[in-house]
């Protein structure tokens, strides 16, 4: 049995944190999305409950624009919203504590910027259940998560529990992490130059046919771990060479220039201490045991 890697987690504060189900959004000037193309597209985007798109979809199987995996989540008030989306860590339990569904737990997925929604992903029969305005509590434990003997690399919005399910392993000073896909910098897109990466999300743009061939973006699925090369997030999202972030696959992909599949921060190294390590299993719904059918 490898050694388990040193944390901090006996300091960690677990910390309340709440929202509702959200309604799915729609802009009320127009219901028109502008493709890349110049193509208006009127298809399911952000918010609600999405009964048949859980952690562990394949993203080119969804017709969607940002797609958010079975129920996304926002509190009504914008500075408690940002508690929610700061301190929730993917990993995380949450549970409806109102309406058909209270009792009922589930599992933080993933956040998306700009819309500043959680995902949390429940069981079918939970889903059935559930609706719009039903409140959801998270116990938020994650947050100031450090690795003691790799100060170099920054966990970001990471469960401890996800985190010693996920990396058992070192190698010659570094951190074997295990991913799906690892991704150029070069096509990350919306998301870029935000200055921190406890909220929101990173897009990896899909435009590039060849980029996607040569990276096996096409196979990416929802809760997939992938590894971002050439990429800091330490203090922000930027290009840099030799550094590695890591995340979780939170959204769809996009139609739209700039976006495509959002990516949560996890952990990111500025001196590249992080070794992606590709394994077919490397998706939090096969690591946390979510949805039938994915290994783990």
């Amino acid at each position: 049995m490898p050694t388990p890697i040193a944390t901090n987690r006996d300091k960690l504060v677990r910390l309340s944190v709440m929202g509702d189900v959200s309604q799915p959004r729609v802009r009320a000037a127009s219901p028109y999305r502008i493709s890349r193309e110049g193509d208006p597209l009127v298809v399911p985007a952000t918010g609600g409950i999405a009964y048949n798109i859980r952690i562990g979809h394949l993203i080119s199987e969804i017709m969607g624009d940002h797609v958010e995996p079975a129920v996304s989540m926002r509190n009504p008030d914008d500075t408690a919203n940002g508690g929610l989306n700061t301190f929730a860590c993917v990993g995380n339990t949450a549970e409806v504590v109102t309406g058909d569904a209270k009792g009922a737990t589930g599992t933080v997925t993933g956040k998306h910027g700009g819309i500043e929604h959680l995902m949390v992903d429940f069981p079918p029969d939970t889903l059935e259940k559930m609706k719009p305005g039903d409140r959801i509590l998270v116990k938020s434990l994650g947050t100031g998560l450090r690795l003691l003997e790799f100060p170099d690399i920054l966990p970001t919005s990471l469960d401890p529990d996800l985190f010693e399910a996920w990396i058992t392993e070192t190698r010659n000073g570094t951190l074997l992490v295990p991913v799906t896909h690892t991704v150029p910098a070069a096509v990350m897109g919306s998301g870029l130059g935000r200055d921190n990466v406890n909220r929101g999300d990173y897009d990896i743009t899909m435009f590039d046919e060849e980029t996607v061939e040569q990276y096996g973006l096409g196979t990416l699925r929802l809760g997939d771990l992938v590894a971002i090369l050439d990429a800091d997030s330490t203090y922000g999202r930027y290009y840099h060479k030799g550094s590695v972030s890591v995340g979780v696959v939170a959204h769809g992909d996009s139609f739209q220039a700039g976006h495509g599949p959002g990516v949560t921060g996890l952990l990111t190294s500025k001196s590249g201490a992080i070794e992606p390590v590709i394994d077919a299993n490397a998706n939090i719904g096969a690591i946390l045991g979510l949805v039938e059918g994915l290994a783990g």
